[in-house]
């Protein structure tokens, strides 16, 4: 019994070294400490700092900087780092990338400017210790970019280039360390240049050429081993990081680059995505922010009257300088008060390469102790300071984002967006489901509906059952996404007919479903009375057939015909494209006329983020009625989009009924998208126009015309074959009624 209790003792002694035990801590740490500081209005990322103090060695010492502990925290800081270039809007980064330059620039300049006359003049350091210490003022870390990609602001603009301005600055600031350890090594020379200029041009050529071929090929080899694909993520990373080692730069330089690589081929509603974020901000960033917090030593602050002082000194010269930067940027560019405030949030919190260069620069004996502890302190109060702050701006630029969704209500969607998907041919196409979470609108909060219809016949009833078993797997494939899926089976004679009216029931704005498999199949679903799909609703209709996987493709290739801008659902269909390419950082190429080009170029400017836009006028559209003369315009990588219409709608052209089986002919191999915008269908249409509409007026419109013509065509065909029939009959008759007499004759 007195062996067991020295052993249970030996287990919870001080500092904890059972690898089990101090996982299970700060896990518990993890779950409680944002609940607990909450209730104190105090954000959950320095909650988290505060626990690693409190546990630390220099506090409880329950934790010590152990190599597991240190290996979580290189991870948790790779790890935002890459998040942060993979988040980061590449479409908007390339739109603002001279506001990113202007922000690095200025959040350089104006902390080392105000930095070192402080630390050369006023503490009385030498030139090489000043110059060190100042460039530690302009570094930054992305502690707080978890709140604002939680509170989903993450896709503004001002974070754009802050994320863009951080990767600049301290770059530069850790080229200036390299710059002054070797300075002070004496080992600044001719082959110090060569070597860092040639591990430079290789690192950007493995991370910017290399890495996204293999990804492309991996992702697309291995569609289905969707748990392989994080395990590559994870390890490109790491590898990234390492070469950037390797070429004289940070780590944390190499996993934004990793980020930025892989940023177009892991859209942001993904399930990848998904699984990236979620086990980043479960596991892997708040290990980082304990991590950062055991760091920390209140006891320095006694060890000499010079401490307080350094340290006091060192935190308002910090955040002095980075609020300096805010604010010009935001005089320069135009923002408002609560955009300052992000950026000032986002940028004023210094943890990972200030700690880097504090600790490199006090081993090689330039920086002494009284600015090593005062560094510490530094990194507690900003990364406190930057987490309060971010949380307000962020709180703020919701509520100014919120004033402007009525404007763009037409364009975004409502928040009651219903989505159906119904499976007309075959099993449910992962990819299809895919297409739907990515432009459904993310304030809906109603689920995707998976439909399906079985004939209404004797065995109805087990093959309902039959089909809701065969859509478990979509109900799971959307699990990943972290996206509700609503299976539903209904009993119908006719297919068509039961997407048309659950379509009414449901009251969808949106109707998707992949390409059948059955040649000629995709025909009678259109133009067929007895089974057309598109026929029976008015709602804005994609049919989509996909070679390859979403994130393969690098362009959206859309042909708009005349007078598409007229139609009802343009707005819808025009808003989906953009959040498509936006989400695959990939252009959209419109073939249309002037006139579709202005109604496309003012409709997309009310959208505060979009898509690089090209346009590809063509003087007549009847160029496009031949699909094959322009097969040569279109990629293997290209995602072709048909405008098409309903018959009777304004843009309708007779050509477009024949234009489904064209696409599977000529573009076989190419993803493609039949798109059918909505339009007013005939309830909307005696509502709005019931005074205009007199109850004697003529009974027939353009189809009811067409339609007779075609039937007066067809029966003049009938009979014309009818007579010929007889025509042939009384010949033949005629001529063995002369061939008779002859055979007799010569019997």
């Amino acid at each position: 019994m007195k062996t067991y209790y020295n052993q249970l003792l030996r287990e919870f002694h001080l500092p904890l070294t059972n690898p089990v035990l101090v996982f299970s801590l700060v896990l518990f740490i993890i779950l409680l400490a944002p609940i607990i500081f909450k209730r104190f209005n105090i954000p959950g990322t320095v909650g988290l700092i505060l626990s690693g103090v409190f546990i630390g060695p220099h506090a409880l010492n329950l934790l010590e900087k152990s190599s597991a502990v240190e290996l979580f925290s290189t991870i948790g800081l790779l790890y935002i780092m890459f998040f942060a270039g993979l988040e980061l809007e590449v479409n908007e980064f390339r739109k603002n990338r001279y506001k990113s330059m202007l922000f690095g620039l200025l959040t350089f300049i104006i902390p080392i400017a105000i930095g070192y006359p402080v630390c050369r003049y006023l503490l009385n350091y030498g030139l090489s210790t000043s110059l060190l210490t100042a460039s530690m003022f302009a570094t930054h870390t992305l502690v707080a970019y978890p709140i604002a990609s939680r509170m989903g602001v993450s896709k503004n603009q001002v974070v754009a280039i802050t994320v863009g301005g951080t990767i600049l600055t301290d770059t530069a600031v850790l080229i200036i360390l390299a710059l002054i350890i070797n300075y002070h090594q004496g080992s600044i020379n001719q082959d110090f240049w060569l070597h860092l200029g040639i591990s430079f041009v290789l690192f950007s050529l493995i991370i910017f050429l290399l890495l996204p071929l293999i990804a492309r090929w991996f992702f697309t080899k291995l569609e289905n081993e969707k748990h392989a694909h994080y395990i590559f993520v994870l390890a490109a990373v790491f590898f990234s990081a390492f070469l950037a080692r390797m070429a004289g730069l940070e780590p944390i330089v190499g996993a934004f680059a990793a980020g930025l690589a892989l940023n177009p081929l892991i859209p942001n509603s993904s399930a990848l995505m998904n699984r990236i974020e979620f086990i980043g901000n479960s596991l892997f960033i708040p290990f980082f922010l304990i991590s950062v917090g055991m760091l920390v030593d209140l006891r320095v602050i006694f060890h000499s009257p010079m401490a307080p002082i350094i340290a006091a000194v060192l935190t308002i010269v910090a955040l002095a300088g980075k609020w300096l930067a805010a604010l010009f940027t935001q005089k320069a560019l135009g923002y408002t008060r609560a955009q300052r405030q992000m950026i000032f949030g986002l940028s004023s919190s210094h943890a990972a390469a200030t700690i880097a260069i504090i600790l490199v620069g006090y081993q090689a004996h330039i920086l002494d102790l009284n600015i090593l502890n005062g560094t510490i302190i530094l990194i507690l109060v900003t990364c406190i300071v930057a987490s309060l702050v971010t949380e307000a701006a962020a709180k703020q630029l919701v509520l100014e984002e919120s004033d402007k969704l009525p404007d763009e209500e037409s364009e975004q969607g409502s928040s009651t967006e219903q989505i159906l998907m119904p499976i007309a041919d075959g099993k449910p196409s992962e990819r299809v489901l895919e297409l739907a979470v990515i432009i459904r609108d993310k304030r809906s909060a109603n689920p995707l509906t998976l439909l399906t219809v079985v004939p209404n016949n004797r065995e109805a009833e087990l093959n309902v059952r039959k089909a809701r078993k065969d859509l478990e797997s979509a109900v799971n494939f959307a699990a990943s996404f972290d996206v509700r899926l609503n299976i539903l089976a209904t009993i119908d004679y006719n297919i068509s007919s039961g997407i048309g009216r659950t379509a009414k029931e449901l009251q969808s704005d949106l109707i998707i479903f992949g390409w059948p498999h059955r040649q000629g199949f995709i025909d009678r679903m259109i133009n067929d009375a007895t089974e057309s799909i598109v026929g029976r609703t008015s709602k804005t209709t994609l049919i989509c057939h996909f070679t390859r996987p979403l994130a393969m493709h690098r362009r959206i290739v859309t042909v708009c015909p005349p007078l598409a801008e007229k139609e009802k659902g343009f707005s819808q269909w025009l808003g989906k494209l953009n959040r498509l390419a936006q989400e695959l950082s990939i252009p959209l190429l419109f073939h249309c006329d002037r006139k579709s080009r202005l109604a496309i170029l003012e409709t997309l400017k009310k959208v505060p983020t979009g898509a690089s836009l090209l346009f590809e006028s063509f003087r007549s559209f009847d160029d496009w009625e031949n699909l094959s003369k322009q097969h040569r315009h279109f990629r293997e990588d290209d995602l072709f989009v048909f405008i098409s219409a309903r018959k009777d709608s304004i843009a309708y052209r007779p050509f477009f009924d024949l234009y489904p089986n064209r696409l599977e002919k000529h573009l076989a191999d190419i993803s493609k998208i039949i798109l059918y915008p909505a339009q007013f269908d005939s309830g909307t249409f005696e509502e709005g126009y019931v005074d205009v509409v007199a109850a004697g007026s003529f009974p027939f419109g353009r189809s009811s015309i067409r339609k007779l013509g075609q039937e007066i065509t067809v029966f003049l065909k009938r009979n014309e074959l009818q007579i010929r029939k007889k025509l042939r009959k009384k010949r033949l008759r005629h001529q063995k009624d002369l061939d008779i007499p002859e055979k007799s004759h010569k019997m």
